[in-house]
């Protein structure tokens, strides 16, 4: 039996809400598909026309196999940035630690110790010990071996003197600076000191006749170089023999050596620890009032000591001595800075390790070997 109530109740009547092209789905299926076909229309075009020019693009966008430089359109109308192609080019895809090469900087623990002037101390000391044997063997053994070593020396000092000097182009006679250089410690040991001064003379008619040969062009300054040399290096030299000449001559060398050694040392010292106020900053900034002060003490003690208990004199005499020697030590090596400075030369030359040149040794006892022949001889007469 049919009625309305069978229609309703079972929702397929032909005329009812859910008819049609629906199929007879529910409202949650139909909801469901437009959500779907919603979300398919955003992810692709749906018409033709719109499929090829999304094709386009993409194939525009990828650069043609041929071409290496592929072109970027600018904001700009007709302009365009070309970017190169980096072609074999190897990817980095790991990072490596290699060993790093050898350090330029010294490591301090790995460098002999050295003084504050920039010296090698250890070996400054070894050769300054090594030396001061040498001088005592041959003052204590055969005074003659003392001359031989001083000539030595100042044949040395004055090659390091011609090379110095020849940086600024001046050119001293060898040949009669060697020869007049040999010739006046052998006089000074043999003759005297009128000898030694007769060489010297000598030694300088020699220069300027010598040089004759040469011509016009810097003769001058060749000439008052070579007379330089043979005043500070070989005539100073001289006087080191006249103090061994006596009988008592290896005392007088260790006298003068000791006392020098002690303005030296006494001056580095003192200047080290409380130097403040430079004496010659141009010329040696390193040098201090201080450690001048330092210098005479120590020197002073020295003479002391040695007049009293070698030479058996007064001690005024001593400190008298004592006191001329450190500022002579300070005039001479100040002098030799003077030169080294005006030349532009840190050393005089290599022969010494720790030390430099021989001229970097002889600076204070050259001259102060004039002063203690001129004072010893004053004091203590033989």
């Amino acid at each position: 039996m049919s009625g309305p109530d069978s229609e309703d109740s079972s929702g397929t009547a032909p005329g009812g809400r859910h008819s049609g092209s629906s199929g007879g789905l529910t409202a949650a299926e139909l909801i469901a598909r437009s959500r779907a076909a919603r979300a398919a229309g955003e992810s692709q075009p749906q018409s033709r026309s719109a499929r090829r020019a999304a094709a386009e693009a993409a194939e525009a966008a990828i650069p043609a196999e041929n071409d290496p430089v592929p072109r970027v359109e600018g904001v700009a109308e007709n302009v365009t940035a070309e970017i190169p192609v980096l072609e074999d080019v190897p990817i980095l895809r790991h990072l490596s630690l290699v060993d790093p090469p050898i350090a330029m900087v010294d490591e301090p623990a790995l460098l002999p110790p050295r003084a504050r002037g920039g010296r090698n101390l250890p070996a400054a000391i070894a050769v300054g010990l090594g030396l001061g044997v040498l001088i005592l063997a041959t003052l204590f053994l055969y005074r003659p071996s003392f001359v031989v070593l001083l000539t030595v020396a100042a044949v040395l000092g004055g090659f390091e003197m011609v090379g110095a000097v020849s940086t600024v182009e001046a050119r001293p006679s060898l040949v009669p600076l060697l020869v007049g250089g040999v010739a006046m410690d052998v006089a000074a040991w043999f003759r005297g000191p009128d000898g030694m001064v007769g060489v010297l003379m000598l030694t300088v008619i020699g220069l300027i006749v010598w040089r004759l040969a040469d011509g016009a062009a810097g003769y001058l300054r060749d000439v008052a170089a070579g007379t330089l040399v043979a005043l500070y290096v070989p005539f100073l030299a001289g006087f080191a023999a006249l103090l061994a000449h006596p009988h008592d001559g290896a005392a007088r060398v260790v006298i003068f050596i000791l006392a020098v050694v002690c303005s030296d040392t006494g001056g580095y010292a003192v200047g080290a620890v409380i130097g403040r106020h430079p004496m010659a900053p141009t010329v040696s900034p390193k040098k201090s009032w201080e450690g001048f002060v330092g210098s005479i003490a120590a020197s002073a003690g020295c003479g002391v000591l040695m007049m009293i208990f070698t030479f058996h004199h007064e001690w005024w005499k001593g400190v008298a001595y004592g006191v001329a020697i450190a500022f002579t030590a300070t005039l001479g090596d100040l002098g030799e800075s003077m030169i080294k400075r005006d030349l532009g030369l840190k050393d005089m030359g290599k022969l010494l390790p720790g030390h430099g040149g021989i001229m970097d040794r002889l600076d204070s006892l050259l001259p102060c070997a004039a002063v203690a022949y001129l004072l010893l001889s004053a004091f203590v007469p033989v």
